[in-house]
């Protein structure tokens, strides 16, 4: 009899979620993330988000639910996927190269007390550690996505949030439930107009 892989894949990805949802660490670095992300727009200033393959649309749709709304009826606030913009990463990955499409963007978009959101489900992506890199030289939060392999990158984030799987769907499912907690976290704490915990 063969194996129900969707059966196998519900149970792997459950497994996953509640492997987060009891873990301490991944709900402190949730709340610190989310303190940090609702302090910059509170601040005036914007949420950038990168990712790659998979990731580069998380990055997408966590922008689009900033600049929109999440739940609840407000002000467009600033965030952009570095991810979406075709001509500039063509056009860097051609004269710089693919590791440098995220951080020539960094250098060009990003001001102090922003915030980077950078998504790497391995922690190896050479162009998340290249935009990572950049953000920190122009004094810009910075907050890595990662799965249990990647705690190198731990040296590069001021918030790491390390979903506790090795399998890329499940460390994206694990960082989707994350990113949509931290929005609705962040949309509650500025219109309440109260820190986010």
């Amino acid at each position: 009899m063969s194996q129900d892989r969707i059966a196998a894949h519900f149970q792997s990805s459950l497994g996953g979620l509640t492997r987060a949802v009891q873990s301490s660490d991944v709900l402190a670095t949730s709340h610190a993330i989310a303190a940090a992300i609702a302090g910059a727009i509170g601040a005036g200033n914007k949420l950038l988000l990168a990712g790659n393959g998979g990731s580069a649309a998380d990055a997408q749709h966590i922008a689009a639910e900033i600049v929109g709304r999440y739940k609840q009826e407000r002000p467009g606030w600033a965030a952009l996927a570095l991810t979406t913009d075709t001509s500039a990463l063509t056009a860097i990955g051609n004269d710089y190269g693919f590791d440098h499409i995220f951080a020539r963007q960094v250098e060009g978009l990003a001001r102090r007390g922003d915030v980077l959101v950078a998504l790497t489900t391995s922690g190896r992506s050479p162009n998340i550690l290249a935009a990572l890199r950049a953000a920190r030289a122009r004094g810009v939060v910075t907050v890595g996505f990662t799965g249990s392999k990647g705690e190198s990158l731990r040296a590069e984030c001021d918030h790491l949030l390390v979903a506790p799987s090795d399998d890329t769907p499940v460390i994206q499912q694990v960082h989707m439930m994350v990113l949509h907690a931290i929005c609705d976290e962040v949309e509650h704490a500025l219109i309440a107009g109260t820190p986010a915990a």
